[in-house]
């Protein structure tokens, strides 16, 4: 008897695809659930998509408090003038210049023997970064720009003093492999600090800051940015990012000691802090 291929091969793939299916792991994308390898791609285009208009955006979600929440973030660091920072997802610069102008004297001014390192992954927010500086006449001898990936540094083992990581770890994919290798490329004595957005825990602020997210910050994103999508995302990874406890214990189990945590606007946003010892 003589049997088709097309018989014989359409069963195989079908097998196949549900091998497939059930072999991949899933993650959230905002309140989608997507394959793990699927959302690094993903919330590149993201960043890609939103890089041009991406301090615009911050002014009128946050009506500027993003400004002050970045340099309490920084004054909460209060780094010395001989270190060497780790920026990590800092592609627009907001926190390096920061911290290459920080006097804990004055405030910002400029200042010190500091360098940092800027790293992120999307190439685009890294070009938006390098332009900055240059209107922003930052030296660039205490400046320098890697594109890579927060989970795997291409950096050498106990390389900096301090690491950061401002408003991106909701959006990676595997925040322990973070956590990992922000530990790993710290020093000992090394510090961690994270800002992120949070959980309000006032009942009442917390539907109105709802509301305002869902209903408003969309919006925006498609009168400024032209990108509706692309800030429903980001609204949506700020609920599926843990509460502050829960954060702070994975940074325990990481390693990290002295670990704490500090809110700013009812815990809209908090500052997360940990020690390599």
């Amino acid at each position: 008897m003589i049997t088709s291929n097309l018989f014989r091969k359409e069963p195989n793939r079908g097998i196949l695809s549900i091998l497939r299916h059930i072999s991949e792991k899933y993650t959230h994308f905002g309140y989608q659930q997507v394959p793990e390898e699927e959302k690094a791609e993903r919330v590149h285009d993201v960043f890609a998509n939103v890089a041009k208009s991406y301090d615009d955006m911050n002014d009128a979600m946050s009506f500027g408090l993003h400004r002050i929440w970045k340099d309490a973030f920084m004054r909460y660091l209060n780094p010395g003038h001989n270190v060497s920072l780790l920026d990590v997802a800092g592609g627009t610069g907001d926190i390096a210049f920061r911290f290459l102008k920080y006097n804990s004297g004055t405030g910002l001014q400029n200042s010190s023997n500091r360098k940092v390192t800027v790293c992120d992954i999307n190439q685009a927010m890294l070009d938006v970064g390098k332009k900055r500086a240059g209107d922003l006449d930052i030296d660039t001898e205490k400046l320098s720009w890697v594109c890579g990936d927060a989970e795997k540094l291409p950096f050498e083992d106990k390389l900096f003093d301090a690491y950061t990581i401002a408003f991106c770890i909701r959006n990676c994919t595997h925040i322990q492999k973070v956590l990992e290798e922000a530990y790993r490329v710290l020093k000992p004595g090394g510090r961690f600090q994270c800002l992120e957005f949070s959980r309000v825990n006032h009942t009442i602020l917390r539907r109105l800051y709802d509301a305002y997210s869902f209903q408003v910050i969309p919006v925006m994103g498609e009168v400024i940015a032209g990108d509706w999508k692309s800030y429903q995302y980001l609204v949506e990874s700020i609920r599926q990012f843990p509460d502050q406890e829960t954060f702070a214990e994975a940074i325990r189990n990481m390693g990290f000691k002295s670990v704490e945590y500090s809110n700013m606007t009812f815990g809209a946003v908090a500052i997360h802090s940990g020690f390599k010892v």
